[in-house]
């Protein structure tokens, strides 16, 4: 039996550490706990993900007022009032959800990125597909069993576990608080997530590590986890000792992602040096009841955008005050969107891309990307196309906060994808780019809406350029042009539709870090 799978197999068996009645699943281990390695330092990023499980509602979260009709007729059960939709600064066409109130101050303090539309080509609607899609960074046809994250750890750390911890790594690469491990930082050749479930198992097993074991795989195995285990043992005192030297924060929410991120805050201000940090809030597939049909800013989803919005900005007033905010950023993401239409349930259904947020002080406040394109009449088969690959995020993360390099970010990502500006940059020397968010249209067809032929131009400033035909669900149908411009300029694309039914499709362009999506209906 494989090392990865036999301590995959174990996880079972195991309970987490517990702080301040919250479990912490230990994703690497060590059992430095020299007092001296817990001083606060300030020389390294910090990552923070936070995942919203079950799929969350983009369309009520992030409202297209400047499409409000369209939006309005498609889910006229569950539309959020438009007098009631929270304005951002500086923004006319886009606002969020009114129970997200704290976030709307993180915005205006220029603390907020929301970027439009994250999906991927070929979207899964399956939780447990798709999930594994966002976590391990791969293609909806591509099944790899390590996650992103762990890739980037592994890279960063060759050869572990064996050697570590050492005198410049001596604290865990990630830590998972409030659920079991994830795919996310499974690395090629460690399972990182180690979870303790049980105890008296637990401690019966590293019970007498010196006793020899059998010559056999069997014994092999056993020998491994039980050195392990030691160290995870050891390694957990040294986790609370970090939680436990930082007796002043800010007064957080009485809610479970707020307490999970409580510790986070703890953790990263006691130094530990971990880089990744992940927390789970549950409860966003909202098939039925999303909204109470008196008042639709109120109900299931208001009250967990209530939970992120308020969570995320205690937490963030908490790094200001523990004065480490310059190197923490942090990210949302749902494993998918819901359909565009409501269903007769006062609900949504599996849907594809939908927004995702980055906050932080070094993050680029701002809307990035254009508001989805929704169809006069939408139909419930009808999906918000993405605009940005999720996994441009990753790659802008990776390049722009880790400072790992291209080379490196393709190989852990397994191909290349462009660099976005939602991060501020010169911490690892890059020049940044301009910090406003072009709005400029880079695509137009005639006629439109068209029958048997459409016209398509669209802009390049050079380089790889992408234009795709993409159907009402959100999935590429064609790749139209794949070409890489000694220039910039306009180009020009003769679509026949011939073999296309009548309905909404979406063009999407990608030209180096501009994408850009436009609406062209077939009659």
């Amino acid at each position: 039996m494989e090392r990865r799978k036999f301590i995959r197999n174990s996880l079972a068996l195991l309970t987490p550490t517990i702080i301040a009645g919250n479990p912490i699943h230990i994703l690497q281990d060590h059992p430095m706990l020299d007092s001296a390695l817990l001083a606060t330092s300030n020389n390294e990023n910090v990552l923070v993900i936070i995942q919203l499980s079950g799929g969350n509602d983009g369309l009520n979260t992030v409202i297209p007022i400047s499409d409000y009709a369209n939006y309005f007729n498609a889910r006229s059960n569950i539309a959020i009032q438009e007098n009631k939709v929270l304005k951002l600064t500086g923004n006319d066409a886009t606002g969020i959800h009114p129970a997200m109130t704290a976030m709307q101050n993180l915005y205006s303090d220029g603390k907020l990125n929301v970027v439009q539309s994250v999906g991927y080509p070929q979207p899964s609607f399956s939780h447990f597909r798709a999930t594994d899609i966002w976590m391990s960074g791969s293609d909806s046809n591509q099944y790899l069993n390590t996650g992103w994250a762990g890739r980037f750890l592994n890279s960063e750390n060759p050869g572990y576990p064996d050697g570590y911890p050492t005198t410049d790594k001596p604290d865990p690469l990630a830590i998972q608080i409030g659920s079991l491990a994830t795919l996310t930082c499974q690395g090629p050749v460690v399972n990182m997530a180690l979870s303790i479930s049980d105890p008296s198992s637990f401690y019966n097993l590293i019970d007498g590590t010196n006793a020899s074991v059998s010559n056999t795989n069997a014994g092999y195995e056993l020998s491994f986890l039980r050195s392990i285990a030691k160290q995870t043992n050891i390694y957990t005192t040294r986790i609370k000792a970090a939680s436990d030297s930082v007796t002043k924060q800010v007064t957080y929410p009485n809610n479970s992602l707020a307490a999970q991120l409580k510790i986070v805050a703890r953790l990263i201000k006691g130094g530990l040096k971990t880089k990744v940090y992940m927390v789970t809030y549950g409860g966003f597939d909202t098939h039925a009841g999303q909204v109470v049909s008196t008042d639709t800013s109120t109900g299931t989803h208001a009250n967990l955008l209530k939970v992120l919005s308020d969570s995320v900005a205690a937490f963030q007033s908490d790094m200001a005050g523990l004065e480490i905010e310059d190197r923490v950023i942090g990210m949302t993401y749902s494993e998918f969107g819901r359909r565009i239409k409501s269903n007769a349930s006062g609900g949504t259904d599996h849907g594809s891309a939908a927004p995702l947020f980055l906050f932080g002080k070094n993050v680029r406040g701002g809307v990035f990307g254009n508001n989805p394109t929704i169809p006069t009449t939408a139909t419930v088969n009808d999906n918000v196309p993405y605009q940005y690959d999720f996994r441009t995020i990753y790659s802008t993360i990776l390049q722009n906060w880790f400072c790992v390099t291209e080379t490196a970010q393709s190989e852990i990502l397994t191909k290349q994808f462009p660099i976005l500006p939602l991060i501020n940059a010169s911490v690892c020397g890059i020049n940044d780019k301009a910090s406003t968010f072009a709005k400029e249209a880079l695509v137009y067809n005639y006629p439109n809406p068209f029958s048997n032929f459409t016209k398509i131009e669209f802009k390049t400033k050079g380089g790889h350029t992408l234009l795709q035909l993409l159907d009402g669900g959100g999935t590429i149908i064609k790749v139209l042009v794949e070409a890489t411009y000694n220039y910039a300029g306009m180009n020009s694309f003769n679509l026949y539709g011939n073999d296309l039914i009548p309905g909404v499709y979406y063009i999407r362009l990608q030209n180096e870090d501009k994408i850009f999506v436009k609406a062209i209906i077939k009659i």
